[in-house]
């Protein structure tokens, strides 16, 4: 478990790939199947947490030193489903993400040179160890290969909103929405085989209606990604930390996956004003929630 502190948590989504105990190789099978007993499996805010008591250290620690072993569990019609952390590698993609996309002066200030030069060399040192690892799948090594070095993450994450094009792989009659002890929860989760054909369908449509774009690219990033895993998968859409932020009878009214599947029915069908109407809405909706960001 993640050690408490009074750190404040940001307000994350979270798009996650459970894959069933079966697709990972033995021994890493057995320790997951072991793992999964544990009374005291951590949650995502305690993920959230120990990565906030690591960048407010002197100095910050950007990426953790060693991967974590922790994963998120869940069982279903009895199947064991298992959504590896790998938070060390999500930072280092993350670190060199951040150096592409964030303005020079900000990214000097938020993230150490040394830093980022010390993630990019852990990246290269990655691509080696993706080598490694398909020669160590395929015969005996006497040097075990580091879970996760072949580069894939199980989990993308997105602050203080949840992207359009996620939605675009659900449906409104998977939508979990409810009470728990910790608070409200909203999430969908949907065979990967049915992710997967959500998507083709709806490059289908945006690629014959519209020009290419950022929503296009984003899907197909998305699509490029869910193949990476075994078929049988499920796929998670969680609102997580949006929950503390988002009042909760609005949570009750947000069907932002139906919305997103009619206005791409009514594009498909060449009803492109009720599709206008629909995609603005759904993302003044979110712009209304990025705005909170700055609020105080």
């Amino acid at each position: 478990m993640a050690p408490s502190t009074a750190v404040s948590v940001p307000y994350p989504a979270y798009l996650r790939v459970y894959e069933p105990l079966a697709a990972f190789p033995e021994p890493e099978r057995a320790r997951w199947r072991a793992y999964a007993e544990r009374p005291d499996l951590p949650g995502a805010q305690d993920e959230t947490r120990a990565a906030l008591v690591r960048l407010t250290a002197v100095p910050p620690v950007l990426v953790q030193e060693r991967e974590s072993g922790d994963a998120f569990v869940a069982e279903v019609d009895g199947v064991l489903y298992v959504c590896p952390w790998r938070t060390r590698q999500r930072c280092r993609q993350a670190l060199v993400t951040a150096e592409r996309e964030l303005p020079p002066p900000v990214l000097e200030a938020a993230l150490p040179p040394v830093a980022r030069e010390r993630a990019a060399a852990e990246e290269r040192e990655r691509a080696a160890a993706e080598e490694q690892g398909r020669a160590a799948r395929s015969q005996p090594s006497e040097r075990p290969v580091e879970a996760g070095a072949d580069g894939r993450v199980w989990i993308r994450t997105a602050l203080w909103h949840v992207p359009i094009r996620w939605f675009l792989l659900f449906r409104d009659e998977e939508r979990d929405f409810g009470k728990t002890p910790d608070g409200p929860r909203l999430r969908y989760r949907t065979p990967m085989v049915q992710a997967r054909r959500r998507v083709a369908r709806a490059l289908k449509v945006l690629r014959t209606e519209l020009a290419e774009g950022p929503l296009v690219d984003g899907l197909v990033d998305v699509g490029r990604w869910l193949e990476e895993f075994h078929p049988r998968s499920l796929v998670e859409l969680d609102y997580g930390g949006l929950l503390r932020l988002i009042p909760e009878e609005l949570l009750a009214e947000d069907h932002s996956a139906a919305e997103a599947d009619e206005g791409l029915a009514a594009l498909r069908d060449g009803d492109e004003e009720r599709a206008g109407e629909l995609y603005a809405r759904l993302a003044e909706r979110w712009r209304e929630v990025q705005r909170r960001q700055l609020a105080n």
